[in-house]
């Protein structure tokens, strides 16, 4: 857009004259946070609460901020910032599904702005914003970042919170005055206090930061030197986040990887497939299958490899460079500390790498010499995005797990006279949905009248068999993949826990939950169990 555009006059006419009805030059980026909110806001409670998501109403929000804080220290992996503000909303909102997820749909439409003004740091001329406009419309329409804008967890945070840091970085290391450097100490912290995979993020920002005069791969965007501001203004504002880092470190120790076992069960090549997956298709876009993913991952390649061979301009490779480095580190680093025995690589905690991902492909694909085909690329990788996260919201196979359609299942049974065994993952969601059940303590007995089953495929052998003598089959569902068997006993009738426990109908891990009306023989065990539990 030329500076004509923000004279008085044009061609010796007025501007209103000649640009009478023309759009705004925003107006990309408005019509890209109306899609983005629509995509989140639209279809905010659809899914069910799956376990990390109802575990925090459930075990983690109390009625006090210290007792929140106390859980998050003992059941959690993540510093307490998002607990903080959520635990601050939910005295407001409450704890619905909608109302927990909708600051992360608002994280989620930020960061779509956020993307386009690191797209405006990073491309060509100023009359260009092609680049900007191709890195919202990625991020509006991912289906990665969308649904992690509709999640009641820390990573919609961490992602806006991370964006804002390399935003902040950028304009920082172009002009290192001192109101630039304070709020990339700001981001950043904000950013570690999200998360701490944020640490892998920052760190080739520091080290650019530091550094900018002696790396020569960033001699084509020299920094400006107007701001006057000292190399000891520059040193202080990459110190913030370090010692922020190290401030938060009895806390990573504290919680010592809670839950996150599951992780290093996984294997690492089956993790390591998954983040580009992940990118691709989503969270749950694995059973899509790899056609799918190749389809959507074709115009991606091909605007890559194609602005790369139309030679990429000396502010172009600057951008694609600086992008390439932040989300290398965010990648590569987790996996080189798996060497030294730190396994917490779990593709959902790259989310925010993937921010640098979308912008290094936003630069290539829409490089000046790239031209119309390079749009046309671009326009088809936005569009493979919105098309997978729109199947999302219409494939209950790609949802996170229904045990709210699982709930309305058990609802009917009075609560005392049923006990419910089911996988670990399913035994938060079914507290939040059938309060008040909690766990069955170990070495008791119950007197029911129905035994419920939960899980997934794949079942046991043994699936569908009365767990008990005395108990016939009432009824076989299945919610989009979550199986419920329902046994019944003509009258009440005693089992024991470990009978409950070892009668599953899958091999993952096992809960019995029971809710405080159910009659128990060792009643001073389960007395001592429930105060262990509140």
């Amino acid at each position: 857009m030329s500076a004509a555009l923000f004279s008085p006059t044009a061609g010796g006419r007025p501007i209103s004259a000649t640009r009478r009805g023309a759009l705004p030059a925003w107006w990309p980026l408005a019509a890209l946070l109306l899609l983005a909110a629509a995509l989140r806001f639209s279809t905010l409670g659809l899914q069910s609460f799956w376990y990390d998501e109802a575990f925090t109403p459930v075990h983690v929000l109390h009625a006090s901020l210290g007792a929140t804080l106390h859980s998050v220290v003992h059941t959690e992996n993540t510093p307490p910032l998002w607990y903080v503000l959520i635990w601050a909303w939910s005295r407001v909102s409450g704890t619905s599904a909608v109302a927990l997820r909708l600051p992360s749909a608002v994280f989620g439409v930020a960061t779509v702005a956020v993307a386009w003004a690191i797209g405006r740091e990073l491309e060509g001329p100023p009359t260009r914003r092609a680049t900007a406009i191709a890195a919202a419309a990625f991020v509006a329409v991912n289906p990665l970042f969308v649904w992690y804008s509709q999640e009641a967890r820390a990573y919609g945070l961490f992602v806006l919170t991370s964006a804002l840091a390399m935003l902040c970085f950028l304009r920082a290391r172009q002009e290192p005055t001192p109101r630039r450097l304070a709020t990339f100490a700001v981001a950043a912290s904000l950013a570690l206090l999200s998360h701490y995979f944020a640490a892998f993020l920052l760190a080739p920002m520091i080290v650019m930061l530091l550094f900018r005069r002696r790396l020569p791969w960033l001699g084509d965007e020299p920094p400006a030197e107007g701001g006057g501001t000292s190399g000891r203004a520059t040193l202080l504002a990459c110190a913030a986040p370090v010692i922020v880092g190290l401030a938060l470190l009895p806390l990573a120790v504290a919680q010592g990887g809670h839950g996150a076992q599951w992780i290093g069960e996984w294997a690492l090549t089956s993790r390591l497939q998954a983040i580009p997956q992940y990118y691709l298709t989503g969270y749950a876009g694995a059973p899509l299958g790899h056609g799918i993913e190749l389809l959507v991952a074709l115009p991606i390649l091909a605007g890559l490899g194609y602005g790369l061979w139309s030679v990429l301009e000396p502010r172009e490779e600057w951008g694609a460079l600086i992008a390439l480095a932040i989300a290398a580190c965010g990648v590569v680093l987790p996996i080189v500390l798996i060497a030294f025995g730190a396994d917490y690589l779990a593709p959902r905690n790259l989310v925010a790498a993937m921010i640098p991902v979308t912008v290094l492909i936003a630069v290539v694909v829409t490089a000046r010499r790239a031209g119309r085909t390079g749009a046309v690329l671009a326009a088809l990788v936005a569009l493979g995005g919105l098309a997978i996260t729109i199947d999302v919201d219409l494939s209950p196979r790609l949802q996170r797990g229904d045990w709210r359609g699982v709930a309305k299942i058990l609802r009917p049974t009075p609560a005392g006279e049923r006990v419910i065994t089911t996988v670990e993952l399913g035994a938060a969601p079914l507290e939040y949905y059938l309060p008040p059940l909690h766990n069955l303590a170990e070495g008791t007995k119950v007197m029911v009248s129905e035994i419920d089953e939960t899980g997934y495929a794949p079942l046991r052998a043994s699936a569908g068999l009365p767990p008990a003598p005395g108990f016939h089959l009432l009824a076989r569902d299945d919610v989009h993949g979550l199986v419920v068997y329902r046994f019944v006993s003509p009258a009440p009738r005693t089992v024991s826990e470990a009978t409950l426990r070892r009668h599953v109908i899958t091999e993952a891990h096992p809960e019995v939950l029971i809710s405080p009306g159910v009659r128990i023989s060792s009643a001073g065990k389960q007395l001592s169990s429930l105060s262990a539990y509140f």
